[in-house]
């Protein structure tokens, strides 16, 4: 294969390359050129620097190791397919979009708006600070991943989360088929308007969870600071401890070692959750 090792700065640099290596180049300087790969398919990318935007677009059979895509960088994968992505820094806004098949391991991610409309998408060993992750997205896998943002993973389809430490802020709203396994959920808000939404052995914190999900499922879960929970939710939950309180759930069963307070306060639609004290 061909290897490549330089300095572009130009429009289009590498525009259509195939079955090369392209290792310990730099994308920047004044030409200030965009879209330094598009079109590319069949590279290795190895220790590169990406300053300059859009740089791989409709890019197919790829793999980029130990690279930075540095703030300058602005949406710097799109439309992508069959590519890998691992120990490497994205830090540009909107870094990753409607891409297809990608796996992404060890990796640095601080990119507002990343992953938009993406499909079987794989990420592991993961750090991810991103506001709006992953939206719209389907058949996603995160396993041992930490992320921290607002508003992450609204609309997504068929996800499965596997050891994840998530910090973020209205969470799984609008999800279809998720499921949370052995991982730690911390914000407020979650889940709200989800529907087949399954947690298990999983801690849950912040305020007013679950509300308006359809056939939401908790099993060995932990509940810490979370009050005025499940409100219109047809629910089957086994908490392990106690939740601070419940609010007019829809049907289903709720069963927990202590619920500090139950709320019927006026529903709008009927509500017949049966709710079991079993401390």
């Amino acid at each position: 294969m061909k290897i490549i090792s330089k300095t572009f700065d130009q429009e289009r640099a590498l525009y259509n390359l195939c079955n090369a290596v392209v290792q310990d180049c730099a994308f920047e300087g004044l030409a200030d050129g965009e879209s330094a790969l598009k079109e590319c398919k069949g590279i290795k990318v190895d220790n590169c620097r990406f300053c300059l935007r859009y740089p791989l677009w409709h890019t197919s059979d790829f793999d980029i190791t130990n690279s930075l895509f540095a703030e300058s960088c602005r949406a710097a994968l799109w439309y992508d397919s069959h590519g890998k992505i691992s120990n490497c820094k994205l830090r540009g806004i909107k870094a990753l979009r409607e891409c297809n098949y990608l796996d992404m391991y060890d990796c640095d991610v601080n990119s507002a708006e990343f992953g938009w409309k993406c499909q079987n998408v794989k990420f592991e060993r993961c750090k991810i600070h991103a506001e709006y992750l992953l939206f719209m997205s389907k058949n996603v896998v995160f396993d041992n991943v930490y992320m921290s943002g607002k508003y992450s993973f609204q609309y997504v389809e068929n996800m499965t989360v596997n050891n994840c430490d998530l910090d973020t802020k209205d969470a799984f709203w609008h999800t279809k088929n998720v499921t949370v396994k052995d991982s730690v959920v911390k914000g407020e808000y979650l889940g709200w308007y989800s529907k087949g939404l399954t947690l298990i052995n999983c801690k849950i914190i912040g305020t007013q969870p679950l509300c308006y999900c359809e056939d939401l499922t908790l099993i060995n879960c932990e509940m810490v600071g979370c009050d005025l929970s499940f409100e219109y939710s047809s629910v089957n939950a086994q908490i392990n401890g106690g939740i601070d309180s419940v609010k007019n759930p829809k049907s289903g069963v709720i069963s927990a070692h202590s619920i500090g307070e139950i709320i019927n306060d006026n529903p709008v639609i009927p509500t017949n959750c049966k709710i079991v004290i079993n401390g």
